[in-house]
């Protein structure tokens, strides 16, 4: 049975009755992985940190996740991480709804400026839309332009076309949708209900109804029994009645049996619901408290499922991201339990500075109660409190805040603020933080155990490295040697970062293995000729104005000068290439342009009499080399070896290094749109499609694009 990817309408349904009592939590930090997942860390006054994930690509889910459990942070966040950060920071949690029975979740955010509305669409190709309080969009994932709908920047947000919601339908609107159909009684209720499969089939068994009936044969009756369980389920559902499962499936499917099929197919999650399912009922399964940390357990096992799939080739398996991955996890929770430690030895000593104080808390929460029981208000109350400062009372002088909506009043102890709820006396508020402790504690506890569970996946991962290399490698011939991999068709690649120091310019290799560096701005135009023009190189620049400088090296900055490289043509055409394309030529929509290239001794910064240079600008001495109509003409690629990640530049040099490559020409497509379609692309082509994730975001792909739009060549 493969696994559940994308969350149903019903699991929908039952997420947003628990995510409401997160409401009133405040944002803290909003990030974007890839271009389809977002995480939005919020703070709330009970529960501490909240981790929200929202991700829309293969993956469909919308949930809250353990801390320990999220991704590590990107390092540059883009353009609409910054985005949210700017419109959500500080904001209030006020909401989340359902819209219909469609799987679209509507989050609203509120803040003194405004109101902020996320809108995730779970379906098709999926979406995140960002929308200020009258539903125009700000800015969205994937822009979509359809007869029926548009979903672009500047524009009205507009939902899909309704559809029947079954849990509020009538007894003769169900009648009607039934029987219209020409089909049977369950695709009926997948498609026309818009149950979907697995409900339209549970719906079915729970009613006791043969779901191949044909529609013509289902009489009043039949209809019945199925509106009455499409009740219950609707009820269960608006009054949080969940019982979530997990359910597990026995991965050993191939006939091995005794301790060698635990060794190798282990238990495989593949479903998780609000409630017992009849038609899961043959699944093993494991019960939870709350849908949402069902849901978080499910994608957190399906995340480790997918990445301990055995490979099919004889290939080694990439121990080391594996291991590297559980000392991640360890050191998150050696982290969340340190932090469970601290929380529940702070609240145990609010609790024993109460009665270390105790005349003085009593004092506090005595007069409040006796001004309540005479019918003041609490402003009232708190002016009070302020007045007493004024005049140096210390019961007055420990009180920080009086909350009359919550009916509590913080007050400083022993320099701790601590939260006491008026209506109870010392001892009972003593009580309630040892208690809260306890809770603090017993969560710890947890954190323990899963903490010793992810150590043993650890020392099994490090096993299984040491047998491969022992016993099961295949043979290493020289012949192995030879063979070029074919990186497209690898199920797990290996990361190798490198972050060369030329890596926030402009860069490539030429095909002769040259690097060629241009600036992307005047700052840098003006550093390279300042800093890394070295005797030997040539610099290239446009005749049209708004271009790069743009430095062909003789020779790294690390190594010695030298006037007699000689460099090839080949490479000085690609340079002129890469000058022309990363000019304004490209962002004027031109198809060619003039370059000329001079030698380093003939680039000045000292401008003669009556001459100015402005920033970024420099003077040239003597003759030039003209490239007269050079070609456009920019690739962008993803290198498998000796690193991983994204290459850009002339397409004759890009070719010969990159696993993959994409061609651009001019176009009408903004260079961040291009760039989502060409990260797209990528994951169509790689059979890991979370090393592309991980090492060529849209991102860092639009770092190596032409200014202006763009377009694919296509083949």
């Amino acid at each position: 049975m493969d696994p559940k990817r994308e969350l149903t309408s019903v699991d929908l349904a039952a997420i947003v009755r628990e995510l409401g009592a997160y409401e009133g939590a405040k944002v803290d930090k909003a990030y974007l992985y890839g271009d389809d997942l977002v995480r939005l860390k919020l703070r709330d006054f009970d529960r501490g940190r909240i981790e929200l994930l929202l991700e829309v690509g293969e993956v469909k889910r919308a949930h809250t996740v353990a801390p320990e459990r999220v991704p590590d942070a990107p390092g540059r966040p883009p353009q609409f991480a910054m985005m949210l950060r700017n419109r959500l920071s500080g904001a209030d949690f006020a909401g989340v709804e359902q819209y219909e029975f469609d799987r679209i979740l509507e989050f609203t955010f509120e803040r003194e400026d405004g109101t902020t509305r996320i809108i995730v669409e779970l379906f098709g190709q999926g979406n995140v839309a960002v929308t200020n309080g009258e539903y125009e969009v700000i800015d969205c994932l994937e822009t979509v332009r359809l007869k029926s709908r548009t979903v672009v920047p500047g524009s009205r947000y507009e939902f899909p076309e309704s559809r029947t919601n079954p849990l509020t339908i009538s007894r003769e609107a169900f009648a009607h949708e039934m029987e219209d159909s020409d089909s049977d009684v369950v695709r009926t209720l997948a498609t026309q209900l818009n149950f979907g499969g697995l409900y339209a089939e549970e719906v079915c068994s729970r009613a006791g109804v043969e779901k191949a009936m044909d529609i013509a044969d289902a009489d009043e009756a039949v209809y019945d029994r199925l509106y009455e369980t499409i009740e219950r389920l609707a009820i269960d559902i608006r009054n949080a009645n969940v019982d979530p499962r997990l359910y597990v499936e026995d991965g050993n499917d191939d006939g091995v049996n005794g301790e060698d099929a635990d060794e190798a197919s282990p238990d495989r999650v593949v479903d998780v619901t609000p409630f017992p399912l009849e038609e899961r009922a043959e699944l093993a399964a494991d019960a939870y408290d709350t849908f949402l940390s069902a849901v978080d357990d499910y994608f957190f096992r399906l995340e480790l499922d997918d990445e301990s799939e055995p490979d099919p080739t004889d290939q080694r398996p990439d121990f080391e991201e594996q291991i590297a991955k559980y000392e991640r996890i360890i050191e998150q929770q050696e982290g969340a339990i340190a932090g469970f430690e601290r929380e529940a030895d702070s609240l145990r000593e609010q609790a024993e500075s109460l009665y270390a104080n105790y005349g003085l808390v009593d004092e506090v929460l005595s007069t409040i109660r006796s001004a309540r029981a005479q019918d003041r208000p609490w402003d009232e109350i708190e002016a009070t409190f302020e007045e007493g400062k004024d005049r140096g009372i210390e019961a007055a002088e420990a009180v920080i805040d009086v909350d009359g909506s919550e009916g509590t009043v913080t007050i400083d102890v022993d320099g701790e603020y601590v939260d006491l709820v008026v209506s109870q006396g010392v001892e009972q508020n003593a009580d309630r933080l040892y208690t809260e402790a306890k809770t603090v504690e017993e969560k710890k506890e947890g954190a323990l155990a899963a903490i010793e569970d992810t150590r043993e996946d650890l020392e099994d991962a490090k096993r299984r490295r040491d047998e491969w290399e022992a016993d099961d490698g295949p043979d290493e011939t020289d012949d192995d040697e030879d063979e070029e991999t074919d990186w497209l068709t690898e199920s797990s690649i290996p990361i190798r970062e490198n972050e060369p120091w030329y890596d926030r310019f402009r860069w490539f290799h030429t095909g002769d293995g040259y690097l060629v560096i241009g600036g992307r701005n005047a700052d840098q135009n003006e550093e390279l000729v300042k800093k890394y023009l070295e005797p030997g190189d040539k610099v290239l620049h446009t005749q049209a104005h708004g271009g790069p400088v743009t430095v062909l090296k003789a020779t790294d900055p690390s190594e010695a000068s030298s006037h007699d490289i000689e460099l090839p043509d080949s490479s000085i055409e690609e340079a002129a290439q890469f000058a022309v394309s990363y000019s304004s030529v490209w962002k004027d929509g031109r198809y060619a342009g003039d370059v000329y290239a001079v030698d380093s001794d003939q680039v000045t910064k000292t401008p003669e009499s009556g001459e100015y240079l402005e920033k970024g600008g420099f003077a040239i001495r003597g003759d030039r080399t003209y490239y007269d109509d050079t070609p456009v003409g920019v690739a962008v690629g993803i290198q498998c070896e000796p690193y991983t990640r994204v290459i850009g530049g002339p397409p004759s040099a890009i070719e010969g290094t990159a696993a993959t490559t994409i061609d651009l020409e001019p176009g009408r497509y903004a260079q961040a749109d291009a760039a989502k379609r060409i990260y797209r692309r990528f994951r169509e082509r790689f059979e890991d499609e979370s090393f592309v994730r991980k090492v060529a975001s849209p991102d860092r792909i639009q770092h190596f694009m032409p200014p202006g739009g763009s377009r694919i060549v296509e083949d």
